[in-house]
């Protein structure tokens, strides 16, 4: 009896029941998908506000900084390098640090590897010491 033949009906019904879960599984992914681009969209409004967050914090410090002296030409150089800081995660957003991340390994592919190790095993003495 390998060989049946199904009732019309019930090719009918199976091949509804198949529609409407494609259908169901193709909303389900849809859902999933803004879900996951909503995530992504919140990260990047985030990493936008604390690129201003810096900048902000770089004028407070020159604000608040010596006039002159060196604690003063010390300060202004700290601020002028977290603004600069602030501008770039502001402008580039997380997306684009990730981009700017992996060309930099690219480049530098062997102490890129090298970095990833020491702090791998750093962590790895971290969390064997708390044990």
């Amino acid at each position: 009896m390998a060989n049946e033949v199904h009732a019309p009906e019930e090719q009918s019904l199976a091949t509804l029941l198949r529609g409407i879960i494609s259908d169901v599984a193709h909303a389900v992914g849809q859902r999933a998908s803004d879900a996951a681009h909503a995530v992504g969209q919140k990260a990047e409004d985030a990493t936008a506000s604390f690129g201003h967050g810096m900048q902000t914090a770089a004028d407070k410090v020159r604000e608040y900084a010596p006039e002159g002296g060196m604690l003063g030409s010390a300060a202004r150089g700290a601020a002028d390098v977290i603004d600069r800081a602030g501008h770039y995660v502001e402008d580039k957003n997380l997306s684009g640090m990730m981009d700017d991340m992996t060309n930099l390994i690219k480049r530098n592919p062997i102490p890129a590897l090298l970095l990833g190790l020491g702090v791998g095993f750093l962590v790895g003495r971290v969390l064997s010491s708390r044990s």
